[in-house]
């Protein structure tokens, strides 16, 4: 009989749950609408901005300093809240459970961004009205793609001067390769903003300006008088004319071939005003998908199984700069998980337990006792997790993480202080299990060599060394082209090429052999004297 009310349970837990992923372009508004998601589910009462004015609050989900110094998000930062599209009068049965994970846009941080997409149902995207389809909207797009992720688009910034409604539309289909359907109407923009028809719930929002309080919206006919009354004549006419358009360019919102993500629903707003974005909340809840099955190399694991399984898709060190602890974020694919039950950690085959696991909000966490599928739990990392690292009940399964790319710069790093050693090594390490960058140890001259995807990293590890563990890094130049990774059938001819290559091997953080080459030029000339070696690019092969 509990079995059967277990299931149940399980069903109706994994209904309520939407995690997905906010990504753009940076600059394009993601932190500052996940702040006005926040506001809408009662999380928080007064919305922070990113580039907050000293007095100004700043944004919840960017709380470290180096985020608040410059107005970017480096790290993905995991927020949760209760929802319901009908407010205060909802039963608990029509209220959501909402996961959001608001992901930096800079692209030398999108391998954080990569690896948060494998743990999200749905994504929303964000597009800044006056630049349109960037380039780093592009690339998410295509990951999304290979996932199948639905995708919800979301035009921002329709209070500043931007581009006409329908060449954006047309440049997402162009650019983005995906059919979309506008789910909400913009009446003028910039200056003579006047609000959006949301053609979803067909009714009319009118835009008062409000930065951090939430505005009121009227229900008005489209067809009646009282809409010239409230827009003016000019824009009544326009607003008929673009929605008669708008229905007969685009076929009927068909919610099933979003959730196949062959379209994407649009939306029109403004994040910082406060503008459109509740609309955009109401629809989201109401159709985007629950948490899906989940491919592992082994099955396929769908969520209403009875027992727990999920996945590290995350490390962050330091959430509480007070105290040095590490916290690996598990996705939860099925089952329940339970405080203090025994699960089995794959890699390392033992059994764990986890007395404090977390839910979050940013940095505020509180203790949770049990979560469902779709759901992110802390859980306190003292060097066990991996990314990628599978929990279960007991079935051997592996989930497929996505793999760490070759980095394209590279620097030595020198401890600047010797008597902070300690300190030097264990920042290092952890800003590494983090996957913020890559190490490499130089097996010639046991020098320590950093590998990154882009400038912003080196800047981003040295700040972190001082702040969060109090040691002093200097970089010197090193001049390399690629770091593979290789393996041969034969031992052999491994330990030949070790030989002939020796000043150019070193080790990566879990000790495979990496062949580091200088130019395009030693690295072609390698493979082609070393046949049976094969060469990797990715660290996972």
């Amino acid at each position: 009989m509990e079995d059967k009310i277990v299931l149940a349970d399980l069903r109706k837990e994994i209904e309520k749950r939407r995690t997905f992923a906010i990504i753009s372009h940076p600059d394009a508004g993601k932190t500052t609408l996940t702040e006005k998601f926040l506001l809408y589910g009662g999380a928080i009462n007064l919305a922070g901005s990113v580039k907050g004015k000293a007095t100004a609050r700043h944004a919840v989900s960017d709380w470290m300093d180096i985020e608040k110094q410059r107005g970017i998000s480096v790290s993905t930062s995991v927020m949760e809240f209760d929802y319901s599209p009908k407010g205060a009068e909802a039963k608990e049965d029509e209220t959501y459970k909402v996961n959001i994970l608001d992901t930096p846009g800079h692209q030398d941080f999108a391998e954080d961004t990569y690896r948060t997409l494998t743990a999200v149902d749905s994504s929303i995207i964000v597009v800044d009205s006056a630049k349109g389809v960037e380039a780093q909207t592009r690339k998410l797009m295509e990951v999304c793609r290979m996932r199948n992720t639905p995708v919800i688009i979301f035009v921002n910034k329709m209070d500043r001067e931007g581009r006409d409604p329908f060449d954006l539309l047309d440049e997402l289909e162009q650019e983005l390769h995906i059919h979309v359907r506008p789910l909400s109407w913009p009446i003028g923009q910039g200056q003579r903003f006047k609000g959006v028809y949301n053609i979803y719930e067909e009714q009319l929002n009118l835009f008062t300006p409000n930065k951090q309080r939430v505005t009121e919206k009227v229900a008005v006919d489209i067809q009646s008088e009282e809409l010239n009354a409230q827009v003016g004549d000019e824009f009544a006419e326009q607003l008929r004319g673009d929605l008669e358009l708008v229905e007969g360019v685009y076929p009927t919102f068909d919610v099933e071939a979003y959730r196949r993500a062959e379209v994407a629903p649009v939306f029109f707003g403004s994040a910082l005003n406060n503008f459109g974005v509740q609309e955009l909340l109401n629809c989201f809840v109401e159709i985007a998908p629950s948490p899906r099955p989940t491919q592992a190399e082994e099955r396929l694991v769908l969520p209403t199984e009875p027992k727990f399984t999920g996945f590290i898709f995350k490390i962050t060190a330091n959430i509480d700069p007070n105290h040095r602890s590490c916290i690996a974020f598990c996705k939860v694919c099925s089952g329940r998980f339970v405080r203090n039950q025994p699960y089995r950690h794959i890699r390392l085959d033992k059994t764990v337990r986890f007395s404090s696991p977390t839910q979050f909000m940013a940095q505020r966490k509180s203790t949770v006792e049990e979560a469902w599928p779709g759901d992110i739990v802390g859980l306190p990392d003292n060097g066990i997790f991996k990314i990628g690292d599978t929990l279960t009940e007991g079935d051997m399964l592996h989930f497929r993480g996505l793999p760490s790319f070759s980095p394209e710069l590279f620097k030595y790093i020198e401890n600047d202080d010797p008597m902070k050693s300690k300190q030097f090594q264990k920042g290092l390490e952890q800003l590494m299990n983090e996957g913020v960058a890559q190490l490499f140890v130089n097996q010639f001259n046991n020098r320590r060599i950093v590998g990154t995807v882009g400038q912003l990293q080196f800047e981003v590890i040295q700040y972190r060394l001082e702040h969060e563990y109090n040691a002093r890094c200097r970089w010197e130049p090193v001049h390399l082209h690629k770091a593979c990774w290789i393996e041969a059938d034969s031992e052999e001819e491994l330990e030949r090429f070790k030989k002939r290559k020796y000043q150019y091997m070193a080790k990566d953080i879990e000790g495979r052999d990496v062949f580091l080459a200088d130019s395009g030029y030693v690295l072609s000339m390698a493979q082609q004297d070393f046949e049976h070696v094969k060469f990797h690019f990715t660290s996972e092969f």
